[in-house]
């Protein structure tokens, strides 16, 4: 975790970005348990800490590329719901970067307890092969 990948535009945009993944946190509470969200028991919140940098040009970074992977082949997609109480700051929904700003939060997962991910998947539309990080086996 910590290490950036950039990239670039590969139609008719123009732009070089990089994103990273800082931190992972398991057993996160907040005013609705993960399992009540989910609707299935044996659940608690995570949290991804990313941080999205344009280069140069200007493009969309928001959090629907990111996920969660398990070993056994299953995929966590971030929480769609947002409590008060959630880690802050919170990675934005949808934000228009332009060249030299960079975006950082949070991004909240409803995950089983039993086990800890074994990547951070990045996979937005248009990449051939998704980018991972891996996710420590503690903290």
């Amino acid at each position: 975790m910590g290490e950036s990948w950039a990239f670039e535009s590969t139609g008719q945009d123009n732009y070089q970005g990089d994103v990273a993944v800082l931190d992972y946190k398991q057993g996160i509470k907040s005013v609705v348990s993960a399992s009540e969200e989910s609707g299935t028991e044996g659940y608690e919140w995570a949290y991804i800490e990313l941080k999205t940098c344009s280069i140069t040009g200007t493009f969309i970074a928001d959090w629907t590329p990111w996920s969660l992977a398990y070993t056994d082949g299953s995929r966590v997609d971030p929480s769609s719901t947002t409590y008060r109480d959630f880690p802050k700051p919170e990675y934005p929904g949808e934000t228009t970067l332009t060249s030299g700003k960079c975006v950082r939060g949070k991004l909240v997962f409803a995950v089983p307890s039993d086990s800890r991910p074994d990547t951070v998947v990045y996979a937005p539309f248009g990449l051939d092969i998704p980018q991972e990080w891996t996710v420590p086996t503690t903290g």
